[in-house]
C-alpha cells in the first residue's frame, strides 16, 4: 500500500506540472491580449517554484530506508530545566513539521521534567518519507536566549540532542531472542487517567547484547504498550546493524557522544539577536519564530543537497557561531 501511494503520487505530480506548463502560456496570452493578469501570473510561477523544489526534496530522497515512517528520540543536555525546556520546544516544533506535512504522529513515551520541560521523548512520524526528511534533525541542537527561569534575566545556552530511526515493518526479520531481553513493567508517571496510573500498564524492554533500553507508557493497555515498545526495540536493532554497514558509522556517532559546546548540527539565537543557522549547510534564517513553529523544509532541502553534492547554502562563518 506504501508503494502504491509513493506511485500515485508520481502520477499525480506529474499530471500538476503538466498543468503548470499549460496555465501560464494561457495567461501568457490573455496579457498580450491586453488583459490584466500580471497578479495571476505571479501566483502561478510562485507555486511552480514550490512544486519544482518539492519534486527536488523528493528526488534527493534516495536512500534505503528514506520512504520509511520515523522513530524520532529528544534527549535534553545538561542544565536542568532550561535544557529541559528546550526539549520540550524542540518536540513542540517536530510535531507542528509534521502535522504541517500531512503525517501522523504517536507520543510513546514522554518523561515530565522537573519544573517545566521534559527529560526524555519519543515519538513515532507516521508518513511517506518520514525518515528521509527527518534524518537532517540527527545530532545536538543550541539554543541561545534571556532565560525565562532566570531571575535576573542573563542569557543562557542549552542543548538537546535529536535521534532518528527508521521504522522497520514485518517483512524485514530481526532476530530478537528471548534470552537477550529484560522486560519491566511499571506504573505511567504521565497524564492518562486514574487505570494508566493505578497499574503497572507502561513496559520497559531492555535489550542486552547491545544496551538498547525502549520504554512506553502512553495506552492504557500494557499489552499496547509492549507492542509499540517492541516496535521501537526492532528499529533501534535495524538501524544499530545498518550503522555497523556504513563508512559514516564515525561520523554518526561522533554527533551523538556529547550534548555540549562544539557538538551542535544547528544553533537557534533568541537574544542578543534573532537567527537560526545550520552549522553544516550553512543556510541561515532570520524568523526564528517560524522555524520553531514547524517550518523546517528549507533546511532539511538545504541538508538533502548538503549530503547528496557537499555543496552548502552559503559562505561559512557567521556571528552565531562565535556566542
Amino acid at each position: 500500500m506504501q508503494e502504491r501511494k509513493r506511485v500515485e503520487e508520481s502520477i499525480e505530480n506529474d499530471a500538476r506540472l503538466a498543468g503548470f506548463t499549460d496555465d501560464p502560456d494561457t495567461l501568457f496570452e490573455l496579457a498580450r491580449e491586453g488583459e490584466s493578469v500580471d497578479g495571476d501570473i505571479e501566483r502561478e510561477l510562485r507555486r511552480f517554484s514550490d512544486t519544482i523544489a518539492q519534486l527536488e526534496t523528493e528526488m534527493l530522497l534516495s536512500g534505503e530506508n528514506d520512504a520509511r515512517s520515523a522513530i524520532v528520540t529528544i534527549h535534553p543536555g545538561a542544565g536542568g530545566t532550561e535544557s529541559q525546556d528546550w526539549a520540550e520546544m524542540l518536540l513542540r516544533m517536530y510535531l507542528r513539521w509534521a502535522e504541517r506535512k500531512g503525517m501522523q504522529t504517536v507520543i510513546t513515551d514522554r518523561l515530565e521534567g522537573e519544573g517545566a520541560g521534559i527529560k526524555s521523548a519519543t515519538f513515532e512520524v507516521n508518513g511517506v518519507n518520514a525518515y528521509g526528511l527527518l534524518q537532517s534533525e540527527i545530532g545536538v541542537h543550541r539554543l541561545v536566549r534571556i532565560s525565562p527561569f532566570d531571575a535576573n534575566a542573563r542569557r543562557h545556552t542549552s542543548f538537546a540532542s535529536v535521534f532518528v530511526y527508521p521504522q522497520v515493518d514485518e517483512e524485514i526479520k530481526i532476530d530478537i531472542r528471548q534470552d537477550d531481553l529484560r522486560i519491566d513493567t511499571f506504573r505511567s508517571s504521565g497524564a492518562g487517567g486514574q487505570h494508566v496510573n493505578m497499574t503497572d500498564s507502561a513496559v520497559r524492554i531492555t535489550h542486552f547484547p547491545t544496551g538498547i533500553v525502549v520504554q512506553c507508557q502512553n495506552e492504557r493497555s500494557q499489552h499496547k504498550n509492549r507492542d509499540s515498545a517492541f516496535k521501537q526495540l526492532r528499529a533501534r536493532l535495524y538501524e544499530f546493524e545498518m550503522e555497523k554497514k556504513r563508512e559514516e558509522t564515525r561520523k554518526t556517532e561522533a554527533s551523538k557522544l556529547d550534548i555540549n559546546f562544539g557538538s551542535q548540527i544547528r544553533n537557534y539565537v533568541l537574544a542578543p539577536y534573532r537567527m537560526v543557522k545550520d552549522l553544516r549547510t550553512r543556510l541561515s534564517a532570520g524568523d526564528v519564530d517560524r522555524v520553531l513553529d514547524g517550518d523546517l523544509d528549507d533546511f532539511i532541502h538545504a541538508w538533502l543537497v548538503w549530503r547528496k553534492t557537499g555543496k552548502t547554502a552559503g559562505p561559512s562563518g557567521g556571528p552565531d557561531e562565535a556566542e
